[in-house]
């Protein structure tokens, strides 16, 4: 813990707020050790029982994680937002390929979509009228039914995990366990932490979640599990046509378990999409627009079983409402503009040549990365905390594994976005030279 910062209170309730006051003002960093609880307790003149509750409310709404021998910490990514004067900006001269995030280069350009609309506003929208735009809701019918997936019942969400927020509370409570991939989404297992459920790891390799770690899940009584059909984030799984087989197999006939399938590179991911929408009863399938059409767009297609679409449709009806009509009408023209589709074919394809360069680059170098879809590519090593620093020192800033993992081994997450194909083999040399081999076989140790 900070020795700038000390923790205040002489009950549960003084001593979370303190802790949470730390980490708005930044004096508390993500990931920064809390005291262990003895520790902290006679420091405060306590009980020991005292500072647990405390470190217990804080892990129930995912500020602070517990990780056994390494103790308590703030989270990477705690829901609470810190004071922006107190953020660290990157340093100069870094090359980041660590957010995760599009190349803004092969973005559609959005302005003569946004002039066409101011063009043809049409009548303003009420709070009465509003909702998913028909038109829209044929293009998006239209464009699922072409990969497999059934789309009867639809509503919109503001992007895919505001989709997977919502799917969770329409059928989870606090306590409940869900299956997430391991190494799996960050923002997900963040997500999952402050929501107060409880995470079960499924290890991944290239063809998706394994599927004896479902099995294991299930038995281990998961309510709700969370599959990325492709681009998986850190690793770049996508579900195999086999595997799909084996895991619409599996969960046939689960009538306890919530299945959501979470398609966030859609048009971006350049494999085919092997769906399990449909195999439990109760189900849901997310598609964004974000990553081919630009993070800004802030609009997913959520389709799934009546009763679930029905619950996250009503929801929002009494919270945000709906998905700004001025938003929908702008993807519509977007989807519609083979000029446009064009530019996303031709991201999707920049981006492989990219990941599978960097893939073959560092297996020149005898490391076996995985990336087989996305812009993302994952590196089993041996000494994560080593590698960060030795490739942070070389001038490259990647992600930590740690990030993405809940009980698989270490590795690193690099965003190929970023970078340029005359880049490749110089970050393939700076890696080699600062991680040593990992074993090979999968994302498990």
């Amino acid at each position: 813990m900070s020795a700038r910062y000390q923790v205040v209170g002489t009950t549960a309730v003084e001593i979370s707020a303190s802790i949470e006051s730390g980490i708005r003002a930044a004096a508390l960093a993500p990931g920064a050790p809390l005291p262990a609880v003895r520790a902290l307790a006679a420091q405060l003149a306590v009980s020991p029982a005292t500072v647990a509750r405390a470190y217990r409310e804080l892990r129930q709404r995912g500020l602070v994680v517990t990780a056994g021998r390494h103790g308590t910490r703030v989270r990477p990514r705690p829901p609470v937002a810190a004071r922006r004067s107190a953020l660290r900006p990157p340093a100069p001269g870094l090359r980041d390929l660590s957010l995760g995030e599009p190349d803004a280069r092969l973005l559609p350009p959005l302005g003569a979509h946004l002039a066409g609309l101011a063009a043809d506003a049409g009548p303003p929208v009420g709070y009465a009228t509003a909702g998913v735009l028909p038109e829209l809701a044929v293009v998006a019918r239209e464009r699922l039914a072409a990969d497999g997936v059934p789309a009867a019942e639809l509503t919109l969400t503001g992007g895919a995990l505001d989709g997977i927020e919502r799917l969770l509370g329409a059928h989870l409570r606090p306590g409940d366990a869900v299956a997430v991939e391991d190494p799996g989404w960050a923002n997900l297992l963040d997500l999952v932490a402050a929501l107060g459920l409880r995470p079960i790891g499924v290890p991944v390799d290239d063809d998706g979640p394994l599927v004896g770690g479902v099995r294991a899940a299930l038995a281990a009584g998961a309510r709700a599990l969370i599959v990325t059909s492709r681009a998986q984030n850190p690793t770049g799984a996508a579900v195999s046509a086999g595997r799909a087989e084996e895991l619409r197999a599996l969960l046939a006939g689960r009538s306890d378990l919530l299945l959501i399938e979470d398609d966030h590179a859609a048009e971006l991911a350049r494999v085919p999409l092997h769906p399990l929408a449909g195999a439990t009863p109760t189900w849901a399938f997310v598609r964004s627009v974000s990553k081919p059409f630009g993070p800004d767009l802030r609009l997913a297609v959520l389709v799934g079983d009546e009763t679930t679409v029905a619950r996250v449709a009503g929801r929002a009806r009494i919270g945000a409402g709906w998905v700004s009509t001025v938003l929908q009408r702008l993807v519509l023209s977007l989807w519609r503009d083979p000029a446009t589709a064009r530019l996303v074919d031709d991201a999707a394809a920049s981006y492989e040549r990219r990941r599978a360069a960097l893939v073959d680059a560092l297996a020149g170098h005898g490391l076996a990365a995985h990336g087989r879809s996305g812009i993302n590519v994952w590196l089993p090593v041996t000494d994560e905390t080593g590698a960060l620093t030795a490739l942070r020192d070389a001038g490259w800033a990647v992600a930590p594994g740690a990030l993405y993992r809940i009980a698989g081994p270490p590795g690193l997450r690099i965003t190929v976005s970023p970078l340029d194909e005359a880049e490749i083999p110089a970050l393939a040399g700076a890696v080699a030279r600062a991680v040593r081999p990992a074993p090979s076989g999968g994302f498990t140790a």
